[in-house]
């Protein structure tokens, strides 16, 4: 019989251990290897950091042919200040053991700077691709970005929920909805937690979710994914959209804070430049369409009208954000709320982020009569959302949320070409695999 204690975790590396002078043994990967005649670079990929470490035959007896490059070890030596290595430390190897060694050679460039390779090659070799630090570095960030979201909900009382993705309907009321069978009735996957967060603001006031959303739409696009992580918001009580326009603007300024406290790492490998966050310009549709000088009978913007009103704006004021409200009702969703001014416009927003949509909120419709009669305007059969208007049958607070796209912010904060290097393994209407 064993007994397990809670000591000792392998294989754990920060950069707390780099002090002139210290024993250390880490584990990690040969990630590149520079022989320079007496002695040679190592190079060790931990699961954040590449570290550097030297090998000499005098300090280390160990078979220094077995260092390739994808070769796991255990290394042990003397960490020495070097201000020309990466964090101004390397380690003096004495001895090294080899975990495992792979079968082939790696067929990406992994040790350099950048892959430098095809979208079509980063997506064949994708868990090769994701070994090299600066497309690894996008993944620390989105986990800074969830990281800062979830501290900043829990701070200001909204409670963390996780609801099913197995739907009986659909969220949206649209046809962008993946559809199959589950047991003997059809079913769909979620396109948002919308339907859930409203009814747990009822039970919890104020309620965030950060798990995955779903859409069947045949983009093909360097700004989609049918798969994607959503972070989203619900909060009751509110007087107008413009608390949660408000609540975003207080979050994304904490995230920001929060990504620049904790990420340097990854900040310095990507070159990424963060944002300056103090107010957040609004502008309705109709004043959009006008600054981006398109067709003023459009119903939704388009990529080139974003860039252009986010450039607009970045000259103007400085703010690489910008809302876009009162979007045309009819290409909200059933349950967003019609302006009392204009019914013709909701009570809707998107924010802007150097030229993306990242966000779309607003707020809700709470009166059960009233989301009765806008389904039906809308031609929808309010029985196949019976379980839905219930809980408006038996009482809301006024409330709204948004719903903030994880991959899109990646995207935009490290300036990446395709939102497919914002996903781990991206599902796209090409991709199922790996």
């Amino acid at each position: 019989m064993k007994t397990i204690g809670s000591a000792g975790y392998p294989g754990f590396f920060t950069l707390d251990a780099l002090k002139d002078g210290a024993a250390i043994t880490l584990s990690a990967c040969v990630h590149k290897v520079k022989p320079m005649g007496a002695f040679a670079f190592v190079l060790l990929r931990t699961g954040r950091y590449v570290v550097q470490a030297t090998y000499t035959p005098e300090n280390c007896k160990d078979d220094f042919s077995l260092l390739k490059e994808g070769v796991y070890v255990t290394v042990s030596g003397v960490v020495r200040a070097e201000a020309r290595a990466n964090y101004g430390y390397e380690i003096v190897l004495d001895r090294f053991t080899v975990l495992s060694a792979p079968a082939e050679e790696y067929p990406l460039h992994v040790s350099a700077r950048k892959l430098g390779c095809s979208m079509d090659a980063n997506l064949k070799y994708r868990s090769v691709a994701i070994r090299n630090p600066h497309e690894r570095a996008a993944f620390k960030i989105a986990e800074g970005v969830c990281e800062g979201f979830r501290r900043f909900m829990m701070q200001n009382g909204f409670t963390e929920i996780h609801t099913p993705k197995l739907t009986a309907t659909g969220d949206e009321g649209g046809a962008n909805i993946f559809k199959f069978k589950y047991f003997d009735q059809n079913a769909f996957l979620a396109q948002s937690p919308q339907f859930y967060k409203q009814t747990c603001v009822a039970v919890f006031d104020r309620v965030f979710e950060i798990d995955p959303v779903y859409r069947a739409e045949k983009h093909n696009s360097t700004r989609h994914l049918n798969e994607y992580t959503g972070l989203d918001f619900e909060m009751g009580y509110i007087d107008s959209m413009y608390d949660i326009m408000a609540m975003e603007t207080a979050l994304l300024k904490s995230m920001v804070a929060f990504l620049a406290e904790n990420y340097q790492n990854e900040l310095k490998i990507t070159g990424a430049t963060l944002p300056t966050i103090t107010e957040i310009p609004a502008v309705t549709f109709l004043e959009a369409l006008e600054i981006a000088g398109g067709n003023k009978n459009k119903r939704d913007l388009d990529p080139n009208d974003e860039v252009k009103v986010c450039d607009y704006f970045r000259e103007k004021t400085g703010s690489e954000f910008v809302f876009i409200t009162h979007f045309p009702a009819a290409k909200r969703p059933f349950y967003a709320m019609d302006s009392k001014d204009d019914p013709h416009t909701a009570e809707s927003f998107d924010l802007l982020f150097r030229g993306l949509e990242i966000t779309t909120g607003g707020q809700r419709i709470h009166d059960y009569y009233e989301q009765v009669a806008k389904m039906k305007r809308m031609n929808l059969n309010p029985d196949d959302f019976a379980s839905y208007l219930d809980i408006f049958k038996y009482g809301m607070p006024p409330h709204g949320g948004l719903g903030l796209g994880l991959e899109r912010v990646v995207m935009k904060l490290l300036d990446l070409p395709n939102i497919r290097q914002a996903s781990l393994f991206p599902r796209d209407i090409n991709h199922l695999e790996p």
